[in-house]
C-alpha cells in the first residue's frame, strides 16, 4: 500500500503537443548553431597583436572600422573630446562610463594603435558582429566577473604591451543621467596586478542623435600605491572606487569649465 502511494505521488512529466516539441528542436537546434558560432569566431580570434618598427600594436580591421564608421559617427552623434585626448604608445587600460554602442569610439579617438575591448559574451554569437569581434582581439566577458578566461586574456593583452577598453557599468546605462550603475570590479586588479596606467574618461552627457556629446578624458593613472602590496578583496574594492570617484570628479571638472565659458 505504501509502495502504491509513493508511486502514485511521483509527479508526471507534462505531455508535450506536436507544436511544442517542434518548438523545443527549433530552440535547441538554434542553440546548437550558436554554440559552433561561438566556437568558430574564438577559434580565429586573434588575442595578440605583435609591435611593428615603430612600436605601435596596429589592428588593420580596427582602422578599416575607424575608416567606415567614424564619419557616420560624427554626424549622427556629434562629439567634442575635452582633456588629455592624446595617449602614447603602450599598454593602457580605457576606463569609463557607457550610454550607448557608439561609446566605443571615443577611447579609439585617442590612440591610432588597436584597443582591445572587453565585451558582452553573446556578441560572440552574432553572425557578423561576432566575426568583427573576432578580427579585433574583443575579449569576451561574464556579466557577472566571473569568467577567469577574461582575466587571464586581458593581463596577456596588456602585458604584451597593448591597450585594453573596459565599461564597469557592464551595460548601457539607460537609468540615470547623474548616476552610474553598480560598477563591476576588475580594472583596478587588472591595473595593479600588470601595473599598467588607467586613462578615466567620462561621457558628460546622454548621446542624442544631432546634439553634441561632450566626453572629458584624464591625465593617465596608475595606482601605484598597492604595487607590490599584498591585497586584499578590501583593498580592490578601495582601488575600484578611486577609480569610480576619478569620473565623477572628471564631469564636475568639465562642468565648471563649460559653466566658466558660459559666464564670459
Amino acid at each position: 500500500m505504501t509502495e502504491e502511494i509513493k508511486e502514485n505521488d511521483t509527479p508526471q512529466q507534462p505531455v508535450l503537443t506536436k507544436k511544442e516539441l517542434k518548438a523545443q528542436k527549433k530552440q535547441q537546434k538554434k542553440r546548437e548553431k550558436q554554440q559552433k558560432r561561438f566556437e568558430k569566431n574564438m577559434a580565429k580570434r586573434k588575442l595578440l597583436f605583435p609591435a611593428n618598427r615603430k612600436g605601435k600594436h596596429v589592428m588593420h580591421m580596427m582602422n578599416l572600422l575607424r575608416f567606415l564608421f567614424y564619419p557616420v559617427h560624427f554626424i549622427v552623434y556629434p562629439y567634442r573630446l575635452h582633456g588629455h585626448k592624446k595617449v602614447g604608445k603602450g599598454a593602457y587600460i580605457y576606463f569609463g562610463n557607457h550610454y550607448c554602442i557608439w561609446d566605443v569610439f571615443y577611447p579609439a579617438r585617442t590612440t591610432g594603435e588597436g584597443i582591445h575591448y572587453l565585451m558582452k559574451e553573446s556578441i560572440f554569437y552574432a553572425p557578423v558582429l561576432g566575426n568583427w569581434a573576432s578580427h579585433v582581439g574583443g575579449i569576451p566577458a561574464m556579466r557577472d566577473g566571473s569568467d577567469v578566461r577574461t582575466l587571464m586574456d586581458s593581463i596577456k593583452v596588456l602585458k604584451n604591451g597593448e591597450k585594453l577598453s573596459l565599461f564597469p557599468e557592464g551595460t548601457r546605462n539607460k537609468v540615470s543621467d547623474e548616476e552610474f550603475l553598480p560598477f563591476h570590479g576588475g580594472a583596478a586588479l587588472l591595473a595593479i596586478k600588470t601595473k599598467t596606467p588607467i586613462v578615466p574618461f567620462v561621457i558628460c552627457n546622454r548621446p542624442h542623435v544631432f546634439r553634441v556629446t561632450h566626453v572629458m578624458f584624464g591625465e593617465p593613472m596608475e595606482l601605484s600605491e598597492y604595487y607590490g602590496k599584498r591585497m586584499t578583496s578590501e583593498d580592490y574594492a578601495e582601488a575600484d572606487e578611486k577609480l569610480k570617484n576619478r569620473l565623477y570628479e572628471l564631469r564636475e571638472e568639465y562642468r565648471a569649465s563649460a559653466k566658466k565659458k558660459k559666464g564670459k
